[in-house]
Formats: C-alpha cells, sequence, structure tokens
C-alpha cells in the first residue's frame, strides 16, 4: 500500500485523524501506512501545500488535504486548493472541506461526543433541526462549547475534545454530509493506494 501523507491546518485536525482512521481502516498504522503534517493555521498550511507537494519524492505517495471552510464560499476554496495542487504536479490530491469547521463533523455524531466527553443527554439532541444538518451553522465550535458547557459546566477544548471524540465517531449514523463526503473519499483513496 502507498502512503498517505495528510496535511492539516491545526493540532485538533491532526488528533481527530489519529483518533478516527484507526476506527476506519483497522489495518492503517501512523508511520508506515499514514502520516499526519499539521500547520500553524491555514497561512501556513496554503504556503507549504506546493513546498510539499513538489519536493516529496516518496513512490506511490498519495496526499490528502483538510482545510475547513470557514465563512470563505466553499466551491471557490476548493477550486483554489485544486490549483495548487495541480500547480505542483499532484493533481490527483484528494482536498477535503470540513463545512464550517471540524466541530461539524463532532455535532454531526452526538451520540460521539457523549461517549468520548462521558456527558449525558446529548443523543436526543441529534433530532434538533440544526443537528440534523451541523454543516449549515455558521460557528459549529461555539455550538458544541455551548452544549457542553450546559450539559457539563466545563469548558471544550478543541484538542482534548478531538482526542476524546474522533475514535467514537461513526461514519453511518454522522449527520455531517461534508463528513461522509470525506469517509467516501478516504475509502476511494485506500482501494486505489493498495493497486499495485
Amino acid at each position: 500500500m502507498a502512503r498517505i501523507v495528510f496535511l492539516v491546518e491545526e493540532f485538533s485536525m491532526k488528533e481527530m485523524l489519529r483518533g478516527f482512521l484507526p476506527r476506519l481502516f483497522p489495518e492503517w498504522k501512523e508511520g508506515p501506512q499514514w502520516l499526519c503534517i499539521r500547520h500553524e493555521g491555514k497561512n501556513d498550511l496554503l504556503k507549504s501545500i506546493p513546498r510539499k507537494l513538489k519536493t516529496w519524492k516518496e513512490p506511490g505517495i498519495r496526499f490528502v488535504i483538510l482545510h475547513d471552510q470557514d465563512q470563505e464560499d466553499c466551491k471557490k476554496l476548493k477550486a483554489k486548493l485544486q490549483q495548487l495542487c495541480t500547480e505542483s504536479g499532484r493533481s490527483d490530491t484528494l482536498i477535503r472541506i470540513p463545512c464550517r469547521e471540524l466541530e461539524s463533523w463532532y455535532l454531526g455524531d452526538l451520540a460521539a461526543v457523549e461517549k468520548g466527553l462521558k456527558v449525558s443527554g446529548l443523543v436526543g439532541l441529534q433530532y434538533n433541526k440544526k443537528f440534523r444538518a451541523p454543516d449549515a451553522l455558521n460557528e459549529p465550535d461555539e455550538e458544541l462549547a455551548r452544549v457542553v458547557k450546559h450539559y457539563t459546566k466545563k469548558s471544550y477544548s478543541k484538542t482534548a475534545g478531538s482526542r476524546a471524540i474522533s475514535p467514537q465517531l461513526h461514519p453511518e449514523r454522522n449527520q455531517s454530509h461534508s463528513f461522509r463526503v470525506f469517509v467516501k473519499g478516504l475509502k476511494n483513496l485506500n482501494k486505489r493506494s493498495q493497486k499495485p
């Protein structure tokens, strides 16, 4: 299998991959099969993409870029990232954009949040309109922080939250469309990477 390199914008996204990928692909081991390189935010990631894609010479290597949408237009953002990849000779790079932020993926699976953070009473909220379509929330990180604070009186931490929630995520029940698209893309990439 060719190694897959994830280029992400922040540490919480790296922690999400560390927790979730072994659940999705139990045979994947960090290091031999995949590697995650985190950056210090979006600007650092954007500067790094051409450099990494042009100079990485490992045979068969595949790249995945994860970049939050935030307030940007999703199609324009993806086109900008795709252009960077194409200009760097890696047009086959998988680009996935959490809509709007990584926390949308967590809000799409409140059972995972409940189990990971040891909070009772969240699963029933999944039927509320906003949690049935978490990608439409403007500030999912703030929404998740509010929910956690309401049920636990504790503050939500992005990194610790990612560490706790990501191993509990279930793609089949997740209400985030962008999360399901991410998983589908990874499964397709995994199939292609296993071909000689």
